[in-house]
């Protein structure tokens, strides 16, 4: 069943890939985490039931398990433009960065200077502080405006920063909590302006929403988690009605994550593997200490084919959908002078992702959540979403941090307006 009719996405065909949707809970958290499709339900269960085996042994259910685990990681890299050499597959986004900063560990000069953003999730914060605490060397931080409307990366606010002691500079393509699409290729360029310095983006709040080419991107490092690539859809009473998600986004797919490291960039890279593993093995023998759950990486290729064989199509279909969904929502709330909107203000598909948190003057982002679950099936979320460090300092909202409204593509209709304003007066 193809996702896209005459160039527009078919909601309802989406839905039905999805299982949890036949539920009355509306998603709208998907930033946390998307709904996972029912085809990579299956495989999971098929791999434990036929091929539940160490992987690399020579007898038939061995050399059906490796198959399967193989074809799985061919997809992950096929997702993301990558070779296979070049990418590993683990648990988490958070270990994988924290893996690769000890990687990192022993090649950086002792003045090398580390670029942060401070508006980045705490998975693309901690393992540089922690690096750079171990190795006493400087963290500068990356600090956009600290405008409600004006909080976005660019090579402008940068470029002040840089130096000829950069050696890593890490920033998120899409932030969980504001949502605004960074401009990741002009960042790239910046970066590698200065000899030697490498780019780590995390993607996890952008792979969700829109197809990632690490070559075109011009990256060292990009990471993002499967389970967070997913879709959003509004409805009916009856139905399912929205689901939002970001942040600790993953795309349809089981609890992995993905790590791409160019080839240049893996000259950095410490070996974390066993010492018979020699230095040209793969970035995964490198940096996967055997953590990449086979079932689950055997159901990626379900996703990839969720997508159809024109993904470039169903992408642009999904980013119209989310558009839409999305203007529907940010009309409703740019017009409240009580309400502030954080980051891009506008729905352009171009220049955010349907990850949309604000505060409401004079109330509790708290309190305001809870009368939303008490009242309905709306499934929306307050706090912090581990970028604490942006939600403390640059929103100031220590106490009960933001409402975030995270949508995805097999959400459908607009209810959210209404819900909200009988809670917002």
């Amino acid at each position: 069943m193809s996702l896209v009719v005459d160039g527009h996405l078919d909601v309802e065909a989406v839905r039905s890939h999805f299982p949890a949707l036949k539920q009355s809970q509306v998603y709208l958290d998907n930033a946390g985490g998307s709904q996972i499709i029912g085809d990579a339900i299956d495989s999971i269960q098929t791999y434990l039931e036929e091929s539940n085996v160490q992987l690399g042994a020579s007898y038939r259910v061995g050399q059906k398990a490796t198959a399967k685990y193989d074809e799985g990681f061919a997809a992950a890299a096929e997702f993301m433009n990558a070779s296979t050499d070049e990418i590993v597959i683990g648990p988490s986004t958070t270990q994988l960065f924290s893996n690769l900063a000890q990687a990192f560990a022993h090649s950086f000069p002792d003045d090398a200077e580390i670029i942060c953003s401070s508006i980045d999730h705490e998975a693309n914060i901690s393992a540089w502080v922690r690096l750079a605490k171990v190795r006493n060397l400087k963290i500068k931080w990356w600090t956009p405006s600290a405008e409600p409307g004006d909080l976005k990366l660019t090579p402008d606010n940068l470029r002040p920063l840089m130096s000829d002691k950069t050696k890593l500079v890490t920033c998120t393509h899409t932030s969980n909590i504001l949502g605004t699409i960074h401009d990741i290729r002009a960042i790239a360029d910046e970066v590698h302006k200065t000899p030697g310095a490498m780019l780590c983006v995390d993607g996890v709040a952008f792979a969700p929403h829109r197809e990632v080419d690490v070559e075109a991107l011009g990256v060292d490092v990009y990471a993002f988690s499967w389970y967070k690539v997913r879709l959003s859809v509004i409805s009916g009473k009856d139905e399912a009605r929205i689901v939002l998600t970001t942040g600790s986004c993953q795309v349809y797919g089981p609890h992995i994550a993905v790590l791409y490291a160019s080839r240049a960039a893996q000259r950095s890279i410490t070996s974390l593997g066993h010492y018979f593993h020699t230095p040209a093995d793969t970035l995964a023998t490198k940096l996967g200490l055997a953590a990449a759950s086979y079932e689950l990486v055997g159901t990626i290729p379900a996703i990839l084919d969720y997508f159809g064989p024109d993904r470039k199509q169903t992408w642009a279909a999904i980013a119209a959908h989310e558009q839409d969904l999305q203007e529907i929502l940010l009309d409703f709330l740019n017009r409240r002078e009580d309400v502030i909107v954080y980051a891009e203000r506008s729905a352009d598909a171009k220049l955010r992702v349907p990850v949309i948190s604000f505060s409401v003057k004079g109330r509790s982002s708290r309190e305001i959540v809870e009368q939303v679950d008490a009242s309905s099936d709306f499934g929306i979320r307050w706090g912090h979403f581990y970028s604490k460090r942006m939600v403390d300092d640059l929103l100031g909202l220590k106490t009960d941090g933001v409402i975030r409204v995270s949508m995805v593509h097999y959400n459908t209709g607009m209810l959210a307006p209404a819900l909200l304003l009988e809670h917002l007066e």
